[in-house]
């Protein structure tokens, strides 16, 4: 029988981007990796970073704390996000990471702000390539907050519940198919056939002993 894993990664938008939050993010997907099977990662989300966050960071902190997101989004396991009140900062950026995302009720995502306007970092490449340029331009413009049934509408939420604890089988397809989502818009069919081809044979042997 195959060990599946299960761990829980906390993070509080409301402390900002740190040395401690990219170790602390860093080692969760070392766990992963280390582990090598199927399973479940869950980000419990909350919180966003108040005025005057940005005063200690520094361009080389955001590119490692950019990397480090990157690494949460192409983790071999399912990833599920569990957020509640305002997300912004940190939070947010893990959130858009997540294959299944749950909010409680009264959940916003917000933008940070920096320097007198939104915070450009990879959060708003994410929103954009999610949600599309319309959906979310007044929260990129102008700050303005989304609200979780407007973050539904928008694809960037599946689910708002009065009880955010779904439980998500560790499945390492899933992982698989948030893969090749990503590549379709960039990659050439030609380019895309053999990885699809491959998950449906994977696809084709679990059925016929399913």
């Amino acid at each position: 029988m195959v060990n599946t894993i299960e761990l829980t990664l906390e993070i509080d938008g409301t402390a900002p981007m740190s040395a401690s939050v990219v170790e602390t993010v860093t080692a969760f997907c070392d766990r992963v990796h280390d582990h090598g099977g199927p399973g479940v990662a869950r980000f419990a989300l909350s919180g966003t970073p108040g005025e005057g966050w940005s005063r200690e960071v520094s361009v080389g902190l955001v590119t490692k704390w950019e990397r480090t997101v990157r690494r949460l989004e192409q983790l071999p396991v399912t990833t599920v996000a569990l957020v509640s009140g305002d997300c912004g900062g940190t939070a947010l950026d893990v959130l858009l990471t997540a294959d299944v995302r749950v909010a409680a009720p009264g959940t916003r995502l917000i933008l940070p702000m920096a320097g007198g306007a939104t915070w450009p970092g990879m959060t708003l490449y994410r929103l954009v390539q999610q949600a599309g340029a319309g959906a979310i331009r007044r929260a990129v413009l102008l700050g303005a907050p989304i609200d979780a049934d407007r973050a539904v509408a928008a694809r960037l939420l599946d689910e708002v519940t009065d009880d955010p604890a779904p439980v998500v089988a560790g499945d390492r397809e899933l992982a698989v198919r948030r893969l090749l989502l990503s590549e379709a818009a960039t990659t050439s069919f030609e380019e895309a056939l053999g990885a699809h081809l491959a998950a449906c044979d994977r696809a084709l042997r679990k059925a016929a002993v399913s």
